[in-house]
């Protein structure tokens, strides 16, 4: 039996090496054309709701780390131009997160709310993939025949429903609906870009933000989960990954890989991951996000 767990632990729960084919970058130069390509003026700031806190061990967030509970915070954000909003991600109600089984530490009923209310405000609603605790807080509202006239799901986020489980996209709904399709890039408003990052989901796509002063910021939705990810270059525990979450993970270490490249050729790009308390901290304290919804 030992012979046999020894291995099977590592490969479960350690190993995580690059593919040795296959390429993945971003043209940070088209990016930054596309987005200053739409007229207007760029958003002044960013704001975040921290709706919910789960802890995993560390070995399932980054493949060898220890078992050592590691907080993972669960956002939304919302881009504030001068007279009107974006919501990129949505978090999840609390029964949904419960249905999931999802690990939940803390659940912010008031951030949840907050949120709910600024998706009926909003002029566009993104969402990094399409997994439940980034599109949940949305297929939750009550009144989504509305919602869904500002939100732009991508072709693959609309054509991979079960990636929603336990959330629903109802089926009635489904049938007006025409999602949007881009090959690498596309330009959502000023200052604001969607990249494709298929892996993590066949939807996965990171958001690109500039603000009126210059900073920019990538959103870089579940590819990384934590800043650790991209430091040591190592992915999720394959436990999760292939038995859980049905990832391509050569598409997300290669992701990996460009965003350890970006950061040490363009240290002032700032990368937010999907779930990440501590970097999420730090800006807040640097004033690259601002805590609470308008």
């Amino acid at each position: 039996l030992a012979v046999l767990a020894v291995p099977a632990y590592w490969w479960l729960l350690m190993e995580s090496h690059a593919p040795a084919g296959g390429s993945y970058s971003i043209d940070m130069a088209e990016v930054r054309r596309l987005a200053d390509s739409i007229p207007g003026d760029k958003p002044a700031e960013i704001r975040v709701e921290t709706i919910a806190h789960m802890d995993f061990p560390k070995t399932i967030v980054v493949a060898g780390d220890s078992w050592d509970p590691v907080d993972m915070a669960v956002s939304s954000y919302q881009v504030v131009y001068g007279d009107h909003t974006v919501i990129v991600d949505t978090a999840f109600e609390e029964s949904q997160g419960t249905k999931s089984g999802a690990p939940i530490t803390t659940f912010d009923k008031a951030a949840y709310d907050r949120m709910s209310a600024a998706l009926h405000t909003a002029s566009l609603i993104v969402v990094t993939h399409e997994h439940m605790d980034h599109i949940g807080g949305l297929l939750a509202q009550p009144d989504l025949d509305k919602l869904l006239a500002v939100t732009r799901l991508n072709k693959e986020q609309f054509d991979s429903p079960e990636r929603m489980t336990p959330v629903v996209f109802p089926a009635a709904l489904r049938a007006g609906y025409k999602p949007l399709e881009y090959e690498r890039y596309a330009a959502i408003g000023p200052g604001m870009v969607l990249i494709k990052a298929p892996g993590h989901t066949p939807g996965s796509q990171i958001v690109y933000v500039k603000r009126a002063d210059g900073t920019e910021v990538l959103f870089l939705g579940d590819v990384a989960w934590q800043n650790r990810n991209i430091e040591v270059q190592r992915e999720r525990a394959r436990l999760v990954t292939y038995f859980l979450l049905n990832e391509d993970r050569d598409a997300v270490m290669l992701e990996l890989a460009e965003f350890k490249r970006l950061h040490e050729a363009e240290p002032k790009l700032e990368m937010m991951p999907g779930h990440d308390a501590g970097v999420l901290a730090r800006f807040i304290r640097a004033g690259l996000l601002v805590k609470g919804f308008k």
